[in-house]
């Protein structure tokens, strides 16, 4: 198979003989086609003293091996137009960082693989090792040589075009309108971007939407956070901020400077700036500062089955609903019952009926590392927090906790699954 370094600086000849210029770049169309696969679809041809030529592939007639020729004189050349989604190979992708999807990592690209199908290249497999690289220095046949004489394999790296995603860029489009990063778990997404720095991480997830950058954040440490926080403008931050828990909002506000933390919180919406600005008074080593607004609550009057109904209508705003809270109208903390209490409930039993009446719970201005030992203590999935006069303020979720014990480099990698 041909190699786009193959290609580039050959020189170029139109039907008459006569030199065009040589090969700076191939054109391919990355929109949506029937095949994964981008085809070629112009040749960027460099003239000295004159400014780039974009010659159609409709109008090349041989490329192969050394030989690029075209099948008209020069002066019938029909310029091509570039479209929208076009991609330059050789700028926007040799020697560029991207996203190997299956992988989850950061690759560099030492070579592009072009396939031909019915007289058209496409673009098929990306290579990114150590063989590209000698292939560009005209090394490659002699690599080959030594391998087969020291009778050892000469390793090639590739990846299929169509696992591998573009990192955005100044000027360079993703290679399909429709991002696949956007199908990725976040924490796939988190793995990815701890491989770049924190401006091109920014780029990279600017393009999912508030939800999706939301619980990618989420994966990371508050420093983190707030350094590809910073990528963004504020008005676009606070909708993020607001698609995030209120704890980890409030941790990564926590991070920036006084001046931008106010003008994002003055832009998000008011109720959700609210529960904010609450837990930013709480120390963050203790309970108070690692507990979240976002839990389910029922009065103690109710019946089974309605509860259910009720926690299917507010479930999706909770960070957890492993447990669900008894409250009275003022908020007093007055039991607690699991998900599997409920389903073993009979419908018409109230709730006061089946509830746990001993809870298990911390004051605001509880130690974090108290926190933790309560949890672990009584194998909690989460742990209610409660004021002076008994009043639910918030709950510590499990992931919360577990953040305090492990160490840095295991955050990322674990899954949140509370």
């Amino acid at each position: 198979m041909p190699f786009l370094s193959e290609f580039l600086g050959r020189a170029v000849w139109d039907s008459e003989g006569q030199r065009v210029g040589k090969l700076a770049d191939l054109v391919a169309s990355a929109a949506l086609v029937e095949t994964p696969y981008p085809p070629i679809v112009a040749l960027a041809v460099e003239r000295e003293g004159e400014v780039t030529l974009l010659i159609p592939w409709r109008q090349v007639k041989v490329m192969a091996g050394p030989v690029i020729a075209l099948g008209v004189k020069a002066e019938a050349i029909v310029p091509y137009r570039p479209a929208e989604h076009d991609l330059y190979l050789a700028r926007d992708v040799l020697d560029k960082q991207v996203i190997d999807i299956n992988g989850l990592q950061v690759v560099r690209v030492n070579d592009l693989e072009l396939t031909r199908i019915d007289g058209r290249y496409y673009l098929t497999n990306v290579d990114i090792g150590g063989r590209g690289l000698l292939r560009r220095l005209g090394l490659d046949k002699l690599a080959v040589k030594i391998a087969r004489r020291l009778k050892r394999p000469l390793p090639e790296r590739f990846i299929a075009w169509s696992e591998i995603e573009l990192l955005p860029t100044r000027g360079v489009r993703l290679k399909v309108p429709r991002s696949r990063i956007a199908d990725l778990h976040p924490a796939d997404i988190a793995e990815i971007l701890s491989d770049l720095t924190p401006g091109a991480g920014g780029a990279l997830i600017g393009t999912l939407d508030d939800e999706m950058v939301a619980d990618t954040l989420e994966e990371f440490e508050p420093e983190y956070q707030a350094s590809m926080l910073n990528t963004f403008d504020d008005e676009r931050a606070a909708d993020v901020l607001e698609a995030m828990t209120p704890d980890d909002a409030a941790d990564l506000l926590a991070e920036l400077p006084p001046e931008r933390r106010e003008e994002l919180l003055r832009l998000m919406e008011e109720e959700e700036r609210e529960e904010v600005r609450e837990l930013l008074a709480y120390a963050e080593d203790t309970a108070g500062g690692l507990m979240t607004t976002e839990y389910v609550t029922v009065p103690p009057d109710i019946t089974a089955a309605q509860a259910i109904e009720l926690l299917r209508k507010e479930a999706r705003e909770a960070e957890t609903i492993f447990y669900v809270y008894v409250v009275d109208e003022e908020e007093h903390l007055l039991g607690v019952f699991s998900l599997r209490d409920l389903i073993l409930a009979s419908p018409e039993e109230k709730v006061a009926d089946f509830m746990h009446r001993k809870v298990i719970k911390v004051g605001l201005d509880t130690p974090s590392e108290e926190v933790v030992r309560v949890m672990a203590k009584y194998d909690l999935l989460a742990v209610p927090v409660v004021d002076e006069e008994n009043r639910l303020q918030g709950i510590v979720t499990a992931d919360d906790a577990v953040d305090l014990i492990l160490p840095e480099e295991w955050k990322v990698r674990l899954p949140r699954i509370f």
